[in-house]
Order: C-alpha cells, then structure tokens, then sequence
C-alpha cells in the first residue's frame, strides 16, 4: 500500500511540473533519451514482476539484464559478462563481508553475547524500562562487531527473550525494541552495508564508517527516548533485582565485557587510527574471536563448521545479488539511462532538498517489499549520480541510505529483521504483535533521517576532522 500510495503520489508531482508548462532541462533529457520511456516501465513491470513472483533476487537481476541487453541494446554485451563479473569477484574490499559475517557467527556460538547481555542488564536494569534499554544498548554493542543486522537480532532476540517471558513488560514493546536495536547492526561500524556502498560508488569505506558514528548516536539515543515515554506511560519501573545488586558485584560484572571491548578496539581501533583497512581489520576480528572462543574453551571444530556454514550461504546470497547487480549496471549505464535520469530529476523545478525527500520516499517504499542489501545494491548505480548531481555529499548519502535499509529491515509487511524475531519466540503470538511494536521505532528512525538532512555536519564533522 505504501509503495502503491508513493508511486501515484510521484506521478502527480511529475505531472504537475509538467502541466506547468516545465521544459527546461527535464523534458529536454526525456525528449533526447536515447531509450523509450515504454522500454524502461516495461523493465521496470519486468522487475517488479520477478519480485513480486518470489523469484531469487540474483537469478531476477540477472534475467533481467538479459531482457534489457537482448531487447533495448545492439552491443555485444555477452562478450562481457566474464569481466563484469571478474571485477567485483577480486576486489579487496569485498573479502571483509565473509569476515564479518564469520566473526559474528564465532561471537553467537561461543556464548560471548549471552555475557554481554547479562553484564548490560545489571547496569541498566535499574532505570524505567530496563530491560528495553538492555535490548537497545546490548544490539548496539554487538553490532560493533557484526556487522550485520539480520545476525545482531537474531543474536540477541535468542539471548534476550528468556529474560522476559515471565516479566511484566508487554511483548509488543519486548520484540519492538529488539527489532529496534537488530537493526543497529548496519549502521553502526563495521556495517556490511557500507562495504556495499563504497564498492560501488568507489567512496572510502572507512570515511563511511567514521561519518556513521554521529547518527548512531543519534538513532540510538531516540530509541531510549522513545523507550523512556513508554515507560512513564505504562509504568514499567526498574527491575527490583537490578536495584538490589551492590557496587562491588557490578564491578564485577565488568568482566563480561571485555571480550566484546577488546573485539570492538581491535576491529574499529585499527580502522579508526590507521592502522589497517577494513578488510585487514576484519581478519584481525576473527581471529580476535576465535582466541576469545579457545579461552573460554568453546572453541570446537562442530562450532566452527557450523559457523564457517552460515557464512558460506549469507556470503553466496549477497554475491550472487552483487554480480546480477553489476550486469544489469553495465547494460543500464551503456545504454545511458543513468545520466538521463540524473538529468532529468535535477531539471525538474524544485529544490534540491525536494528531490531527496522524492528519493528518501521512493526508498521507504521499496522497503515494504523488497530486502535492504538488494535494494541498494539495484538501486545505487541509478540514482548515485542523482544525489551527487543535486550536490549532495557521497559520504552522507552512504549514511542515509544506510539508515533507510535499517528502516527496510524492520518495516512491515516484508521487514527481515521482523520475521527472525517472530521465529525465535517461544511464547506463541501473531506476527502482527512484531509490527504494532516496531512502528514507534521506525518512525523516530525516519525522524533521525530528516534531521540528518538538516544538519548533515553530524554526520561530516568526524570524517573531515580526521581525515
């Protein structure tokens, strides 16, 4: 309904410059386009078509630039495809996903997040809402060293839902805040998404990651604020257990937090002070991991395979989608649809910030239908050199659009995150318990973004003082 809602709600805006009597540049580049318009909606019916019929997301991207190759261009682009596909399959930057994705694995079975938790919950157990800020504080954490949304909230939903099952706290709010803080893990470094990003539009990955720390500041500290009304609202007080543990055993708990801590400063640390490339500090991270797993003697070869296995299929699904990416990139751009695009959105007359509303929108949008890391792997080469177009920093945008995926992820109807933690609850209930709760989450997130529109230097102020 959303994305139905969007789309009319764009053609009317387009409509309108154009009842305007608007030719300018806009209807100058459609008039020029050297692709029909009919051609690009009837591969745009094509991919919504594939999507909507459930087919893989790389064997639809792949299809579909067979489609547009054979039916829009005359170019012999099946001599191609080798090169197209070699080219992502060797870069350097792209050996840190199955890093991080393997270190997160380690961390799940190795026990190292159930201490995590239970270390934060001491500590924040005490305020309004405990354990929800435990959810939050725990996610964002964990997501430090992840990287991955799906893995934080499905850590943390299995180490974080028995603490609740006998609790007062309504079960909407329990699986919202986790879905809520499950969707950290690509915004705060090292998100696997921002890798993504910076593979395709050539951006440096570790500026990404510096500029993601002011927003996931601020994102986290609107989940707490949105946890604290709730709070006050339905009178959800501190743990009564919390308040009665002393000093000295919370000085103790401390203890629990050091794996975690010292994975955290060797994995960021080293990308933060130089030392090493994101790729470099991801292998610095499992090996990190698998040293904590030897000393608290989990480390087993079952483990180990079962955590090698999980990797192996997260990592094959998000290259197949990069390279069925990347040919239908070679065909679109070859056959200039990008530069049409951006030239015809920029000569629209509105304002640049009215363009990115225009773009934030259609994001939200395909968000309700369609999973985040494919989103922006299908989407990003068409509308890049848009936003860079209107003047938009790329830096800031690799945030924003990171936090839009996060936003993806935990929308509904199709929001992954969500349906991970519907999976794991023990207690029986209705899907819809996961929405109702997470809708608050969601919409503070859309607010982070906005404000991030306002004042984007808090997402630029670190990367231009360190870099």
């Amino acid at each position: 309904m959303i994305a139905i809602v969007f789309i009319v709600a764009i053609g009317i805006l387009i409509a309108g410059a154009s009842l305007f009597g608007v030719q300018g540049h806009a209807a100058a580049a459609a008039a020029s386009a050297s692709v029909p318009w009919w051609a690009l909606a009837a591969v745009l019916v094509a991919f919504v078509g594939f999507f909507a019929g459930g087919i893989y997301v790389g064997a639809a991207l792949a299809v579909l630039s067979l489609l547009a190759g054979f039916g829009l261009s005359d170019r012999p682009f099946w001599n191609f495809i080798g090169e197209m596909i070699w080219s992502p399959s060797t870069n350097f930057v792209l050996v840190s996903v199955p890093l991080f994705l393997l270190m997160g694995e380690v961390m799940l079975r190795a026990g190292l997040s159930e201490r995590l938790y239970r270390a934060l919950n001491i500590w924040m157990g005490r305020l309004p809402g405990g354990l929800l800020h435990t959810n939050i504080i725990s996610c964002g954490v964990f997501s430090a060293v992840a990287g991955s949304s799906v893995a934080t909230a499905a850590t943390m939903g299995s180490v974080a839902l028995p603490y609740f099952e006998k609790s007062h706290y309504p079960p909407k709010l329990v699986l919202g805040s986790l879905a809520a803080g499950g969707a950290l893990g690509n915004l705060i470094p090292p998100g696997i998404t921002f890798i993504i990003y910076g593979l395709i539009t050539e951006t440096s990955v570790g500026a990404l990651y510096l500029a993601a720390v002011g927003p996931s500041i601020l994102v986290v500290l609107l989940f707490t604020a949105v946890i604290l009304y709730y709070s006050y609202r339905l009178k959800l007080h501190g743990d009564e257990a919390s308040k009665a543990i002393g000093w000295k055993h919370r000085i103790a708990s401390l203890s629990d937090l050091v794996p975690t801590a010292l994975l955290i400063a060797l994995v960021l640390g080293t990308i933060y002070a130089g030392w090493a490339t994101p790729t470099e500090s991801a292998a610095l991270g499992v090996a990190g991991s698998l040293v904590l797993a030897l000393a608290d003697r989990k480390l087993k070869w079952k483990m180990l395979a079962e955590s090698m296995r999980a990797t192996a299929r997260t990592t094959s699904m998000i290259a197949l989608i990069l390279f069925g990416a990347y040919f239908l990139n070679y065909i679109l751009s070859s056959l200039g649809i990008p530069q049409m695009l951006a030239k015809f959105l920029t000569g629209l007359p509105f304002p640049g910030w009215v363009i990115m509303l225009v773009i934030i929108g259609f994001y939200l949008a395909l968000g309700t239908f369609m999973e985040g890391m494919s989103m922006v792997i299908t989407t990003i080469p068409l509308l890049f050199p848009v936003v860079t177009a209107l003047g938009y920093d790329p830096i800031w945008f690799g945030v924003v659009i990171t936090m839009l995926v996060e936003i993806a992820m935990i929308s509904p109807p199709d929001g992954t995150v969500l349906y991970v933690l519907q999976g794991m609850r023990r207690q029986p209930g209705p899907i819809t318990d996961v929405f109702a709760g997470v809708l608050p989450f969601m919409f503070v997130y859309m607010l982070a973004i906005i404000v991030l529109m306002v004042f984007p230097a808090i997402a630029l102020w670190l990367p231009a003082y360190l870099m």
